[in-house]
């Protein structure tokens, strides 16, 4: 298969549009309009029956001890673990791209709904849902695209990869406020073709 976004090219930065927050140069970060990219594929395999897609980016810190510091930043070579923004199900096998801003267009505090979604398909609980847990005004469960939001003093700069699998399944065995990580682990044994798109974000001023 083949897979590209007019919203940004693979390797390149993924606009603030498409981002969870942007820079500020008073607060570090502010809101951003949190829409979800395009994406577009091509050349599916014989016998799909739907697709899945997955965003994740595994660059985030894995210890919080330097977040978010004004004194410090997060060195680089810090171990790193994954984290979900988006897990979409059951795209008709028919569909050949997700418009930009069809699935998310804002910040939603508590998170959007789910896991319904356009068309018949289904979407995960994302890691904001975790991430915002403890947060008074933010906590909730996080439906769908969430976008880029990197620590503002992280050194590293964050890759986030746009994966689309065809599947044989008509239906993804996942149920609920299913998550990113059970679709991957749902979809082991039926896939046909897979695509990849990566974009980069960074709210590191020094990294601009």
């Amino acid at each position: 298969m083949k897979v590209w976004s007019d919203s940004f090219s693979d390797g390149g930065t993924i606009p603030g549009e498409c981002a969870f927050c942007i820079i500020d140069a008073a607060h570090h970060v502010k809101l951003s309009s949190n829409r979800n990219p395009h994406i577009a594929w091509s050349e599916v395999p014989a016998g799909t029956r739907a697709f899945a897609l997955i965003c994740h980016d595994p660059d985030v810190p894995s210890k919080p001890d330097d977040l978010f510091k004004e004194d410090r930043e997060i060195p680089s070579d810090l171990p790193r673990v994954d984290f979900f923004h988006w897990a979409l199900v059951d795209l008709p096998a028919s569909t050949r791209a997700i418009e930009a801003g069809s699935y998310s267009k804002d910040v939603t505090p508590r998170g959007k709904n789910g896991p319904a979604a356009l068309n018949g398909t289904r979407q995960s609980v994302n890691d904001y849902t975790g991430w915002f847990a403890n947060d008074h005004d933010m906590s909730g469960d996080y439906f769908g695209y969430d976008g880029p939001c990197p620590p503002w003093n992280d050194e590293l700069l964050h890759h986030y990869h746009f994966v689309l699998y065809a599947t044989d399944l008509a239906r993804c065995p996942v149920e609920g406020g299913f998550t990113g990580a059970q679709v991957d682990a749902a979809i082991k044994g039926h896939v046909l073709g897979e695509a990849r798109l990566t974009g980069t974000y960074s709210l590191n001023p020094n990294l601009g």
